[in-house]
């Protein structure tokens, strides 16, 4: 596996910690009382139209994937945030533009909010994630909201980046640099150029029918940093194990001599990186880091050829996502309310599926490998939409389809 950025590294430990934090499906309480994966939507006031929330192919109005609380104090102090994804469960909708949508609620106060302050950890992220997670805590309680800082409500956004880092690596290891002004306020990274768009008409309100879709089951979500392994320095020329066929028999190569695109062209490299990176942490189903870079499940598919281009051949979890174009990708398309550059904000991974579908017995289940959502960076409101009114703007989602010769899990 690639090199990483890193936050947090001890010479002494045999891992890392990003800055991406990953959600976990609990039935237990968490300090989060907003975010949850599955359930029926909880809406900050009056509800979205109808119509946002309906699929694009058949009209009918979809189940809800997520539903997160997503404060950015540090970033918009005024604006109270939060992501819903929907999914169409229709077969005939099934890998269809349109049958998974992403609106993002936001209301904005007539008294700006003061940032919460936040404090240094005491004491590391421990080497075993499951222990972190559902079992004691160095220094912490047990059930403890992962995501809270120490001075944290229930009502603060656990995901929020103006949560205390992981202090900075201090080892020799070699892994890319981390500067110490990372990261600098979203304004001046997101505030890129683009052309004016035409303001979009008012959604007519469409009123919510009685019979609302039966939902999936309801987890609340905590969850924690990501840990990885520190990958072993290499030692010596690179090798690659060929199987022949023909005659059962196998032989080793050396890369870049005798037949370097052999094993690349044998597999995918994006999705076992993909597969790598989550088995390391495999009961994760979101991944978040506002304004950083989704993983991929494929390059090679609609939504990799287009965010592809933008990713650094690190996947460091700190590089970003620009909507200008670049390198013949067009990456995430612009804000199609205000014109303003869109970023990555989350990402559903496989895992969600397991736990939205443990009561399932067919298979004809859902059969996406990550929903990935963009959002706007200028965190714009809707039109029409007075101040301390909540207001919805539909989102840009890219979702990554499992390959069709590939098994379900």
């Amino acid at each position: 596996m690639a090199m990483y950025e890193s936050d947090s590294l001890d010479e002494n430990d045999a891992y890392t910690t990003t800055y991406t934090l990953l959600g976990y499906a609990s039935k237990e309480p968490t300090d989060d009382s907003i975010s949850q994966l599955g359930g029926l939507p909880n809406w900050p006031s009056r509800p979205p139209s109808a119509s946002l929330a309906s699929c694009r192919i058949c009209r009918e109005l979809m189940t809800m994937l997520l539903q997160l609380h997503a404060d950015l104090p540090e970033h918009f102090p005024e604006h109270e945030r939060r992501l819903y994804i929907f999914t169409c469960r229709k077969k005939t909708c099934r890998r269809k533009e349109g049958s998974i949508r992403v609106l993002r609620s936001v209301r904005i106060s007539e008294t700006p909010r003061a940032p919460s302050k936040s404090k240094s950890p005491a004491t590391k992220i421990q080497q075993n994630m499951g222990d972190s997670l559902f079992g004691n805590r160095t220094g912490g309680q047990v059930n403890g909201n992962p995501f809270s800082s120490p001075a944290a409500t229930h009502n603060d956004n656990p995901f929020s980046s103006n949560r205390p880092r992981p202090p900075t690596p201090t080892s020799q290891i070699p892994l890319i640099k981390v500067t110490d002004d990372l990261p600098a306020t979203f304004a001046q990274k997101a505030r890129i150029s683009s052309p004016t768009v035409p303001a979009k008409p008012e959604v007519p309100f469409e009123t919510w029918p009685t019979d609302f879709p039966s939902p999936y089951p309801k987890y609340n979500l905590d969850a924690d940093y990501e840990t990885l392994d520190i990958p072993e320095k290499p030692t010596g020329s690179s090798q690659a194990m060929y199987f022949d066929e023909t005659n059962g028999s196998s032989s080793t190569a050396v890369s870049g001599k005798e037949d370097p695109d052999a094993f690349e062209n044998t597999m995918d490299k994006t999705f076992q990186r993909f597969a790598d990176r989550l088995a390391q942490n495999p009961l994760q189903v979101l991944r978040y880091e506002f304004g950083g870079s989704p993983l991929l499940y494929s390059k090679s598919d609609v939504v990799g050829k287009r965010l592809g281009p933008y990713q650094s051949s690190s996947q460091s979890s700190n590089t970003k996502v620009s909507s200008s174009g670049r390198n013949g990708g067009s990456g995430i398309p612009p804000c199609a309310n205000c014109g303003s550059a869109r970023v990555f904000e989350t990402q559903l991974t496989p895992q969600a599926i397991c736990e939205l579908e443990v009561d399932e017995m067919g298979l004809e289940g859902m059969d996406w490998g990550t929903v990935i959502v963009g959002v706007c960076g200028e965190d714009c409101e809707a039109t029409s939409v007075e101040v301390g009114q909540v207001g919805y703007v539909e989102e840009w989602v890219g979702v990554q389809w499992e390959e069709a010769t590939m098994p379900r899990k």
